[in-house]
């Protein structure tokens, strides 16, 4: 971004209020923000003694060498028994953790006394393998219960665990493994994946080979396909039915390492993003809580991310867990055997809370309202969307066919580095806006600002940064103390700047725009485009869109757009259609937000979590080779989209 700032271009004004019965019983109401600004520290010690501690802490906050905090200094406890013991012990052993749900149609019910048996056998399980707390365990397991018994184990007994999304390659696993000095690998045969098995132990073989500090590799048996061994191979079944289902947890300090969780960098290797245990395990906690209005009694939740990603850790593993809650766990892609599966899955199981990222939201729109139209989703009373802006249409949408017109939308603002939810309304407090993320969450410090580091006005737009400490801040890059500083606090003086470009809007209220490299900068405007974006969304034969700036010897660079129409929608080829694209998006944003360029694609380049790789969009539009499509989804996507190119101008 140049000096510039932001271009504030999308105007919202629908408003959703809380549904009254809702606000009327909210777990956390408006007096919270006026509690946490009054004494923050006060306010996040209170969020921590919703957890048990073996000793209390003597210092909420020690920030006397800034970046590097430590939360709850001197205080004692350990994740797992907060997350599964102490729910036995208060007799509610016999509530359901999980509801399982495999893409074959089997299914398990995990209660929490069934989690404690499988975690204690588990941790039994490890320390017969040779680990110990300050070990690094990776797992790289499909979304079965034993990828969440084996990070429990791991929380249980101290050792730091590094989950590998199963999605990855082999040499993304071995540098994580290296980098981690990893001594165990927990894995699988397989998964399964649009109704067919889909190997994962030949990748860890691979990894492993180019590997010294891996000593056992720990293979569960899912698919039951044949597996090659090696020395280093030990069944699941074999060493850890054997176990004693009694382990006595051992508290840890409350800045121990508890799990190492890989982001990709813009360059280079992957940056090991470091979580340790009392401020994390807070903040979750309160946060899903708080943003879901969690009732564990009566709700069922639903977090439908993998636990390779931060939100499947905090929100599918540890914050539920530690709330009492009862889950939902699928293996498997919305679309199998049919494209009802989620819906099925919610009728099924009777889910209250519903947690998924926008670009599903975009993709089960394309498919057309009919489906969800044919469940009971009755069930559901609370909406929220994770991962990257949701735009305005997407989430109308999704209060409309999937919440009925009853279900508020938290749309959530959070990083792998910031832990936990940062930025998010509060369903019983806040009428929300499509498309905004509305206001810090109570007890976090969050503002926009000029490249002046200058707070920006309402109605401006600029950089998203962080300006006090939160419990469940990264801690530090794993082994790399000075790429954690270069990375994320060396651009503005004493704040930690996430990467992400935001505005205000004229209430104040916070919108997203996507990460500050996918800022277009258009004759002297800089343009997100997210909000180009969302204005193509917003047309009602479109379902989806991804926007990149190309160069351009006019302009300086030319907003080129890739689009899919909505399967039911007529007339949605030729120039024709393209024309009333780039006039209704020049009438949603203004003129100087018009596209050079829209093509029609049946798909977008996706990675395995659903994040749209710009990136190589970027390459089409200015006519260059296609740059590494190894972590995409489906690698032929960009061929089929090579292949449109030369009827893409208009």
């Amino acid at each position: 971004m140049s000096q510039e700032t932001l271009s504030n271009l999308l105007h919202e004004t629908r408003r959703f209020a809380p549904p009254p019965e809702l606000a009327a019983s909210a777990n956390v109401t408006a007096e919270a923000y006026e509690e946490a600004a009054a004494d923050r520290l006060g306010f996040w010690a209170k969020q921590a003694d919703r957890l048990t501690w073996a000793k209390r802490w003597d210092t909420v906050l020690d920030w006397t060498n800034p970046p590097f905090a430590k939360w709850f200094v001197g205080g004692e406890l350990n994740v797992a028994y907060n997350c599964v013991d102490r729910h036995v012990e208060a007799g509610r052993g016999g509530k359901v953790a999980f509801h399982w749900e495999g893409e074959p149609g089997d299914s398990r019910t995990i209660t929490y006394a069934d989690l404690q048996r499988e975690v204690n056998k588990a941790s039994n399980a490890l320390l017969e393998l040779g680990v110990v707390k300050g070990d690094r365990v990776a797992i790289y397991l499909p979304m079965i219960p034993e990828a969440v018994v084996s990070m429990l184990a791991c929380a249980r007994i101290g050792a730091t665990h590094s989950v590998v999304f199963g999605g990855f390659s082999s040499e993304a696993l071995k540098t994580r493994i290296q980098d981690a000095d990893a001594k165990l690998v927990i894995t699988s045969d397989g998964g399964y994946r649009r109704g067919k098995p889909s190997a994962l132990k030949p990748i860890v073989d691979e990894a492993v080979a180019e590997t010294t500090s891996v000593e056992h590799v720990l293979v569960v048996r899912r698919t039951g396909e044949e597996v090659a061994t090696t020395g280093k191979d030990v069944w699941w079944h074999d060493i850890v039915d054997r176990q004693s289902d009694q382990h006595e947890a051992q508290p840890h300090d409350s800045e121990h390492p508890l799990y190492i969780l890989y982001t990709s960098g813009t360059t280079g290797r992957p940056k090991g993003i470091l979580h340790t245990t009392g401020g994390y395990l807070t903040q979750v906690a309160y946060t899903h809580h708080a943003v879901f209005d969690l009732k564990p009694e009566t709700d069922v939740f639903w977090c439908t991310a993998d636990i390779g990603w931060v939100t499947g850790h905090s929100y599918i593993v540890y914050g539920p867990l530690a709330n009492g809650a009862t889950s939902v766990l699928y293996e498997g892609t919305p679309d199998t055997p049919d494209r009802g599966r989620w819906w099925d899955i919610i009728q099924k199981y009777k889910v209250t809370i519903f947690y998924t990222a926008p670009t599903a939201i975009r993709t089960v729109m394309k498919w057309g309202d009919d489906i969800p139209a044919g469940y009971d989703l009755s069930s559901l009373r609370i909406l929220g969307s994770v991962g990257e802006p949701i735009n305005p249409e997407a989430y109308v949408w999704y209060r409309e066919h999937i919440g009925g017109n009853r279900c508020p939308v938290v749309d959530t603002w959070w990083q792998t580095e910031t832990g936990a939810i940062m930025i998010s309304p509060l369903p019983g407090v806040t009428s929300g806006k499509p498309g905004a993320a509305m206001r810090p969450l109570p007890g976090i410090a969050a503002d926009v600002i000029d490249d002046q580091q200058q707070p920006v006005p309402n109605g401006g737009g600029g950089f998203l940064v962080l300006n006090e400490p939160w419990p469940s801040m990264l801690r530090t890059i794993w082994g790399d103390d000075k790429r954690f500083l270069e990375t994320y606090w060396s651009r503005f003086d004493g704040l930690y700047f996430a990467g992400d470009g935001a505005k205000k809007d004229e209430d104040g209220d916070l919108w997203l725009l996507g990460r500050v490299d996918d800022v277009m900068l258009i004759s002297g405007h800089n343009i997100s485009t997210t909000e180009v974006e969302s204005a193509l969304v917003s047309h009602p034969k479109v379902a989806e869109a991804a926007v990149t700036g190309a160069t351009d010897p006019i302009t300086g660079q030319a907003i080129v757009a890739f689009v899919i129409a909505r399967a039911a929608a007529e007339g949605t080829e030729g120039a024709d259609f393209v024309k009333e694209l780039r006039d209704h998006v020049s009438k949603v944003l203004g003129p100087i937000a018009k596209p050079r360029q829209i093509m029609i694609v049946a798909e977008l380049p996706k990675t395995r979590s659903g994040k749209i790789m710009r990136r190589l969009l970027k390459d089409v539009a200015e006519n260059r080779s296609i740059g590494d499509v190894t972590t995409l989804a489906d690698s032929t996507v960009m061929d089929l989209i090579s292949a449109k190119l030369p009827s893409a101008t208009d």
